[in-house]
C-alpha cells in the first residue's frame, strides 16, 4: 500500500514538473518568437510568459498539488483504516 502511495505521488509530482517545464522553458525561451504576435496587458506573450507567467504557473501549480496530495491522502487514509478493521 505504502509503494502505490508513493508510486501515485511520484506520478503527479511528475506531471506538474513536466507542465512547469514546457511553460516556463518552452513558452518563455523556446516558443517565445512565435508567443510575441500574441499580447497580454500591452506586452508581448513570450515576453510575459519569460517574466511573469511562469512564476503564475508555478504559483497554481502548487494550489493544483496541494490540492491532488490532499485528495490522495484522503485515499490512502481510508484505505488504511479499512485494512486496520479487517
Amino acid at each position: 500500500m505504502q509503494k502505490d502511495y508513493w508510486r501515485s505521488n511520484l506520478k503527479i509530482l511528475s506531471i506538474l514538473l513536466i507542465i512547469w517545464f514546457i511553460v516556463s522553458f518552452g513558452f518563455g525561451i523556446l516558443l517565445s518568437d512565435f508567443l510575441d504576435q500574441f499580447q497580454i496587458g500591452g506586452f508581448k506573450l513570450g515576453f510575459w510568459f519569460a517574466q511573469q507567467g511562469s512564476i503564475y504557473f508555478f504559483v497554481i501549480l502548487i494550489f493544483v498539488y496541494v490540492f491532488l496530495m490532499n485528495k490522495l491522502d484522503r485515499k490512502y487514509k481510508e484505505d488504511l483504516k479499512k485494512d486496520k478493521t479487517e
